[in-house]
């Protein structure tokens, strides 16, 4: 065994890795982006603040040192609202777009003096919208472990203050309501862009782009042809997450006019950003590198696998200006929530996007220059 022989091997290997971006890329930099996201996504989550709205109808002493107890754990952020007794409260959630509501009745504080020479009780009532289903449990157990405090200490034990748990959305909700349509936008995402990227630079790199000009066929035509194509696989994906979360997790999904407004939408959107991308990537090797660069932090940062309330409040932001946290919550508003006002606002969002990047691909997406 002769070591000169090894160690030259092992240099032509080493020189071959500096050359390859996409090794690079996916050994050094990848490792590097999750280690980011991750560490940025749940480095604030033991010190988040949940909101809870409150309408206090009793205003008195004891329900504000009620507040100022949720306040002090840190976790709970107490936002005061006002409304008449005779409002309807669930229309009022639906209307201001409430994720937890705590009503305070009126005549709280005099029943707990009361309650040290009678039986008498007081009803809490928290409203939640049980899609909502994680960061809800921490609200729900937050304020049971203070209430069952509190009658431990008013009474050794017995319930004087007892919480009404209502829930806003009619019928039963898990992750996998939660999950599966995240799944939907996500895997539409990764085929159009990548599928996308490596046609694209694998035409230019054959020359066939450049070809293309001695054929009746158009530059719009062409694309066309390919979102539609990719539109295909699109639905293909979709209606196969469906079937399985059927099948495999009961899911209740409900196919309408929204969902495939949503995933047409979807589909052409990352179609024309994997053409707008694929116009500036020289080869097939660096095209996964510039796919994973868009879809991984997109894929993490935008309420794919959890709720964007688990993250810290600047990394919600940068949600806000992620497409695809607009398709994630449109389809889980269209297919499960039925939340059909705020699916035809995301669905619009959507389409905006698609037709800003479909018209973006088509602009850059030149052949004679290829």
């Amino acid at each position: 065994m002769k070591l000169e022989i090894i160690l030259a091997s092992f240099k032509s290997d080493l020189r071959s890795f500096g050359r390859s971006r996409a090794t690079l890329f996916w050994t050094l930099l990848f490792p590097v982006m999750l280690i980011l996201i991750f560490g940025a996504i749940f480095s604030g989550v033991a010190d988040s603040e949940y909101d809870l709205t409150v309408r206090d109808f009793d205003n008195s002493e004891m329900s504000e040192q009620l507040l100022e107890i949720f306040n002090e754990t840190g976790l709970i952020n107490i936002k005061i609202v006002t409304f008449s007794e005779d409002t309807d409260i669930l229309d009022y959630i639906k209307n201001e777009d409430l994720s937890r509501l705590l009503v305070i009745p009126e005549g709280y504080e005099q029943i707990i003096f009361q309650s040290s020479f009678s039986d008498a009780t007081t009803n809490l009532s928290f409203y939640y919208d049980q899609s909502e289903q994680t960061t809800n449990q921490v609200v729900q157990s937050v304020i049971s472990n203070i209430i069952q405090s509190m009658n431990m200490n008013m009474s050794g034990g017995k319930n004087i203050i007892i919480i009404d748990n209502i829930e806003t959305i009619s019928g039963e909700f898990s992750f996998v309501d939660f999950f599966i349509p995240g799944m939907i936008g996500f895997t539409i995402m990764q085929t159009c862009i990548y599928g996308s990227l490596e046609r694209n630079t694998k035409l230019r790199k054959d020359g066939i782009l450049r070809k293309l000009l001695t054929t009746p066929i158009t530059r719009t035509e062409w694309i066309l042809s390919k979102m539609l194509f990719q539109l295909f696989l699109s639905f293909i994906s979709a209606f196969l997450i469906i079937f399985i979360g059927i099948v495999v997790y009961g899911l209740n999904v409900h196919i309408n006019i929204l969902m495939i407004l949503l995933v047409v939408g979807t589909s052409f959107l990352f179609t024309g950003m994997g053409m707008l991308i694929g116009r500036f990537v020289k080869d097939e090797e660096s095209a996964g590198m510039a796919g994973g660069v868009i879809t991984f932090p997109m894929m993490f940062l935008a309420g794919t696998f959890f709720p964007l309330e688990q993250m810290p409040e600047i990394l919600q932001t940068v949600a806000y200006i992620l497409p695809l946290y607009y398709i994630n919550e449109g389809f889980r508003d269209a297919m499960v929530y039925l939340k059909t006002g705020d699916a035809i606002f995301y669905t619009t969002i959507v389409l905006i996007f698609a037709v800003v990047f479909f018209i973006a691909g088509l602009f850059f997406t030149k052949w004679d220059e290829d």
